[in-house]
C-alpha cells in the first residue's frame, strides 16, 4: 500500500512504507533484480498542523507527481462493482550505490475516463472507509499483476507481499494460471508467492465481509474458492496470503513466535527488519564513517569496526548532529532547549498503544529526577491517523505536559513528522525512548536508525529490542522480556528507576562509558539491523527453494 523513499514524495505514512523503501534501496545496492509496485497517492497521507493546545488539523499534501515520477504509456483495466476502472502507471527509478537501478511502479486511477469515485482511489493513503480500502487493494493486487504483464515483466519468479494489503494478487495469479474447466493451480501460485506479516495482533489484519467482496468483485473468483483460502466468515487478507504462499515470515524473532501462535496451522519463519544504513546515517556520522571505516556504505556489516573509532571523534560527531537538532527545535518552537542538557527523543505514529505519555505517568517523580539527578528535555513528534481520536488526545496531552512542566523539564512537539525530520531526530537526541504496549510491537525500526548514529535506546523489551538490547552495553530495557503484557504502573516505575539510577548518572558523570555504549550501538546493532543483511536473508529463504 505504501513505499517511502523520499520525504518529498508523500506516498507513505510510517514504518511499513519506510521499510519498503529501505528494502528497495538495499536491493538496488546489492543488485537484486526486483520491481516494486504500489499505489499513487496524489494528496499523500496528510500534512499535519498543530495549534497551541496540540489539536491536529489535516490537509492534503501539495506535490506534483510529474516532478519526481515518469508517466508510462501502459494502461490496464480492472472491474470494481461491475465498472471498468482504467489504471495507468508512473515509474520512479531507485539507483543503488553501484549504479544498479530498480523501478517502482505507481498505479494511478485519477483519469478522465474513470468516475469521480474511482479517481479518488488515487487521492489519499489510508483515507476512506472499508469499501474504499478494498477497492484500493483490488487496484494494488489484481491491477498490479496485470500492469506488470502489460509492462512486459514476463519472467517474474516471485511475488513478495509486504503485509496483506496486496493479497488479492494471489487470486489474479490463480485466474491467469488456471485454464477454464481445469483444477485451480494452487501449488503453482504458492511456488510464486512469499508473504511477510507485520501485524502482531488479530485486530490489525484486514478483513472484509463477503457481501462487500461480492459487491466489488462480483463473480471474479467463485465464492467457494475465496472461502477456502480466505476464511469462511469474512475475507481475511492475511489468511489468503498464508494459504497461497510457499514462504511466510514475521519481522522479528518474537513476532514470528507471536504470529505462529495466531496461525498455528502454518509454518511462520522470522526475518528481523533492518534499515538502509546510508539513508539513515546523519551527515556528521557519514563523514566520520567515511574517514574511519572503509567500504561501510557497500557493506554495513563493517560498521562493527566502530569499536576502534576514538571516543572523542564519536562524541564530536554526535554534538554536531545534536546542535543541528536543537537549533531546529528552537527555531520552530518556543521550547528554548539547551545543547548541554540530556535530550530524549520519542517519534512515531501517535496512537494509544505506543504510549508516548508513559514517561508522564508520575510527573512528580519525573520532576524530582530532573531536579536531583540531572536535567532532562524531551522532543516528541508523530502524526495521529485522522480518525484516531485517542491518538489525537495523546498529542494534546503532551502539549499540556509541556506547559505544566516548563519550569522543570523542557518539552517540544515537532509537527509534520516525515523522513527528513526523523533523520534529524534519530541522529540528534542523546537517548531514544520506545514504550509500546506489549505484545503489539511487531519489530519497530526507529531505534535501529538511532543506533546507526550512536544513539542508544531505552525501550520495552518487545519487537527487535529483545534481540538488540544488551543491558548497559547497547542500551537499556524497561521491564522484562518475560512479561507477556504491559502494565503502565510497573513499566513507568522501571523507566524512572533506569533513568534515575543508571542512565542520567552515566550521561553526566561517566562520559567514557556513555561513548562506549554509543560505539557498541553502532558496532553491534547498526552492523546487523540493516536492510542489506535483511535482503540477503530474503534472497536465501524467501526467493530461493
Amino acid at each position: 500500500m505504501e513505499i517511502g523513499f523520499d520525504s518529498k514524495v508523500p506516498t507513505y505514512s510510517g514504518g511499513l512504507g519506510i521499510l519498503a523503501g529501505d528494502t528497495i534501496k538495499s536491493c538496488a545496492d546489492l543488485k537484486v533484480p526486483l520491481v516494486a509496485v504500489t499505489l499513487l497517492y496524489k494528496k499523500g497521507y496528510f500534512d499535519q498542523a498543530l495549534d497551541a493546545q496540540g489539536n491536529q488539523k489535516e490537509s492534503a499534501c501539495l506535490w506534483e507527481p510529474s516532478d519526481f515520477l515518469r508517466p508510462l504509456a501502459a494502461k490496464i483495466q480492472v472491474k470494481i462493482e461491475g465498472r471498468t476502472v482504467v489504471v495507468q502507471a508512473w515509474q520512479y527509478m531507485v539507483q543503488g550505490i553501484g549504479g544498479y537501478r530498480i523501478p517502482i511502479i505507481f498505479l494511478d486511477t485519477d483519469l478522465a475516463e474513470n468516475s469521480e469515485y474511482d479517481r479518488s482511489l488515487s487521492y489519499y493513503l489510508y483515507g476512506g472507509d472499508e469499501k474504499h480500502r478494498l477497492a484500493q487493494e483490488i487496484i494494488l493486487g489484481i491491477g498490479g499483476v496485470r500492469m506488470l504483464k502489460e509492462l512486459n515483466y514476463h519472467r517474474i519468479s516471485r511475488y513478495h507481499m509486504n503485509e496483506g494489503h496486496a493479497s488479492l494478487l494471489t487470486l489474479e495469479l490463480l485466474a491467469q494460471r488456471t485454464k477454464e474447466g481445469s483444477h485451480w493451480d494452487v501449488d503453482g501460485v504458492k511456488r510464486m508467492c512469499a508473504f511477510t506479516t507485520h501485524t502482531p495482533v488479530p485486530a490489525g489484519h484486514d478483513k472484509f465481509s463477503y457481501d462487500l467482496v461480492h459487491g466489488l468483485l462480483n463473480d471474479y473468483i467463485p465464492l467457494d474458492v475465496l472461502k477456502k483460502y480466505g476464511g469462511e466468515e469474512r475475507l481475511n487478507m492475511t489468511l489468503l496470503a498464508l494459504n497461497l504462499s510457499h514462504y511466510v515470515n514475521g519481522v522479528a524473532k518474537k513476532h514470528g513466535e507471536v504470529s505462529q501462535e495466531m496461525f498455528p496451522g502454518y509454518h511462520i519463519d522470522s526475518i528481523t527488519n533492518g534499515v538502509h544504513s546510508l539513508t539513515w546515517v546523519g551527515d556528521s556520522f557519514t563523514k566520520l564513517f567515511d574517514a574511519r571505516i572503509s567500504g561501510w556504505q557497500h557493506d554495513p556489516f563493517s560498521l562493527r569496526y566502530a569499536l576502534s573509532i576514538p571516543r572523542e571523534a564519536v562524541w564530536q560527531a554526535h554534538v554536531e548532529a545534536k546542535r543541528t537538532l536543537i537549533e531546529y527545535v528552537n527555531a520552530h518552537t518556543d521550547a528554548q532547549m539547551d545543547l548541554d542538557v540530556m535530550t530524549i527523543g520519542f517519534a512515531r505514529r501517535a496512537t494509544a498503544y505506543k504510549r508516548a505519555d508513559l514517561v508522564f505517568y508520575d510527573i512528580d517523580r519525573l520532576k524530582t529526577i530532573a531536579q536531583q539527578t540531572g536535567k532532562l528535555q524531551f522532543i516528541f513528534s508523530g502524526k495521529a491517523h485522522p480518525r484516531d481520536w485517542p491518538g489525537k488526545e495523546l498529542i494534546k496531552k503532551i502539549y499540556a505536559m509541556s506547559a505544566s512542566l516548563k519550569d522543570h523539564v523542557k518539552i517540544a512537539y515537532l509537527k509534520n513528522y516525515d523522513m527528513e525530520l526523523a533523520k534529524m531526530l534519530i541522529s540528534g537526541v542523546d537517548l531514544w525512548l520506545n514504550t509500546p504496549r506489549k505484545p503489539k510491537e511487531a519489530s519497530g525500526s526507529s531505534g535501529m536508525k538511532a543506533a546507526h548514529n550512536g544513539v542508544p535506546s531505552l525501550s520495552i523489551l518487545d519487537g527487535w529490542w529483545i534481540e538488540g538490547c544488551i543491558e548497559d552495553f547497547t542500551g537499556w530495557s524497561i521491564g522484562s522480556a518475560e512479561d507477556a503484557e504491559s502494565n503502565d504502573e510497573q513499566d513507568a516505575r522501571f523507566l524512572y528507576e533506569k533513568l534515575e539510577k543508571v542512565i542520567i548518572p552515566s550521561y553526566y558523570t561517566n562520559r567514557t562509558h556513555w561513548i562506549d555504549i554509543m560505539r557498541h550501538s553502532i558496532a553491534i546493532n547498526a552492523s546487523f539491523f540493516n536492510t542489506h543483511r535483511m535482503v540477503q536473508q530474503y534472497v536465501l529463504n524467501a526467493y530461493s527453494y
